[in-house]
C-alpha cells in the first residue's frame, strides 16, 4: 500500500496531540526485559530466591510492570514457601488484569492456596479489578477489541474453504484492502495515543494478531507491503516506552520472515525451527528485543515441567523450541 498520503495527514494529527499522550514515565524498557531474562536465567538455575529478588527490584524501579511478570512471581513465591509474598503479587496481578476465571483453575496456585485464601481473593476481587479498569484506556480497548474482532471474522471465512486455491482467491481478494484499512486505523492510535497493548489497554495479543495477519498474506502481497516497514520503527519506540512487550514485537515480524523465506526462516525462531547454522542469528536478535534465548526457553520448559509453575512462554511454540541440524 502507498502510505505518503497517511504519513502526511497522521503527521498532522500527530503535531495536534503530542501533548494529549499517554503519561508513560520515560524510562527504557528495554533495560526491563533485560533484567527480566536475567531472573528468568535464575529460574533456569533454579535459584528461585535469587529470582525472586531479581523481580522485586526491577518493581521498585518501574511504574508499570508486565502482568507476566507479577504472575511468575507469585508463584515463585508460593514455591519458595513465602505465602504472603505469593498473595501480594496475585493480588497486584488482580489488579493488573488478571481475571477471576483465568487463575481461579490455575493448578498450581491451588496447590497452595487454602479455601479461606479464595475466600479472602473472592472479596477484593472487585476492588482490584477495578483498579486495572480505571488504569486502561476503556474506549480505546473497546475500540482495539471491535478490530480484532473483524480481523477474526475475515480470517474464520478464509478458513472454512476447504479448497485451496479458492482459499487462496479469497484472501487475494479480500485481505488486502481489509488489512490496509486496519494498519491505517492502528497508525493513527500509534501516532495520537500510543501502541495499544498492555500498558494502554490491558492486553497483549489483539494488535499482535492484526499485524501478523497483515504480514501472513502471501508472498507476492508481503514482498510489495510498505505498511508494516513503516509501523515497524514506532514498534521499537514503543518498545523502549514500555507500551510493548518482546513476544508482540516477535510474532508479526516471525511472520513476514516466514513468508518472505517461503516457510525456510523466521528472525526469532518459533514459526520456524532454528538450524545450528542460524540459531547464533536468531539469538541476537531475540536478545534485541528483550526476548531470552532459544536455549532458555528450553529451559524454562524444563522448569514447568518439574515444578509446575507457568512462565507464560508463547504457545505458538508447543514445549521446546527444536534446533536442527544445518
Amino acid at each position: 500500500m502507498k502510505i505518503r498520503s497517511l504519513i502526511s495527514v497522521l503527521g498532522f494529527i500527530y503535531a495536534l496531540t503530542a501533548c494529549e499522550g499517554s503519561t508513560q514515565k520515560d524510562t527504557d524498557y528495554r533495560i526491563y526485559h533485560a533484567r527480566i531474562i536475567e531472573a528468568e536465567e535464575l529460574i533456569s538455575q533454579e535459584n528461585y530466591q535469587a529470582a525472586l529478588t531479581q523481580y522485586e527490584d526491577l518493581f521498585a524501579d518501574y511504574d508499570f510492570i508486565f502482568l507476566r511478570d507479577y504472575k511468575i512471581a507469585a508463584q515463585i513465591s508460593f514455591l519458595i514457601g513465602d505465602k504472603e509474598k505469593g498473595l501480594l503479587y496475585l493480588k497486584k496481578a488482580i489488579a493488573n488484569g488478571w481475571e477471576w476465571t483465568e487463575f481461579k483453575e490455575h493448578k498450581f496456585l491451588n496447590q497452595h492456596l487454602l479455601a479461606a485464601d479464595w475466600k479472602s481473593i473472592e472479596d477484593q476481587y472487585e476492588d482490584l479489578r477495578s483498579q486495572f479498569l480505571n488504569r486502561i484506556d476503556v474506549s480505546l480497548r473497546a475500540r482495539v477489541q471491535a478490530m480484532f474482532e473483524k480481523d477474526q471474522e475475515l480470517a474464520y471465512e478464509a478458513y472454512i474453504i476447504e479448497d485451496e486455491q479458492e482459499q487462496e482467491k479469497f484472501i487475494a481478494e479480500n485481505f488486502p484492502r481489509h488489512s490496509e484499512v486496519q494498519l491505517a486505523k492502528l497508525l493513527e492510535i500509534l501516532e495520537t495515543k500510543g501502541y495499544p497493548g498492555e500498558y494502554l489497554i490491558g492486553n497483549d495479543f489483539w494488535v499482535s494478531t492484526i499485524l501478523s495477519h497483515h504480514n501472513s498474506q502471501g508472498l507476492e502481497y508481503v514482498k510489495t507491503d510498505s505498511l508494516f516497514d513503516f509501523i515497524k520503527p514506532k514498534l521499537k519506540q514503543y518498545l523502549k516506552l514500555g507500551y510493548i512487550s518482546p513476544y508482540e514485537m516477535a510474532l508479526p515480524e516471525d511472520w513476514k520472515g516466514t513468508i518472505l523465506s517461503e516457510g525456510e526462516d523466521s528472525p526469532y525462531g518459533y514459526l520456524v525451527p532454528p538450524k545450528r547454522s542460524n540459531i547464533s542469528r536468531i539469538n541476537k536478535a531475540r536478545n534485541a528485543i528483550g526476548l531470552g534465548s532459544v536455549e532458555l526457553r528450553n529451559k524454562l520448559i524444563a522448569i514447568e515441567a518439574k515444578t509446575g509453575i507457568s512462565l507464560y512462554l508463547p504457545d505458538w511454540v508447543e514445549g521446546k523450541i527444536e534446533i536442527k541440524g544445518n
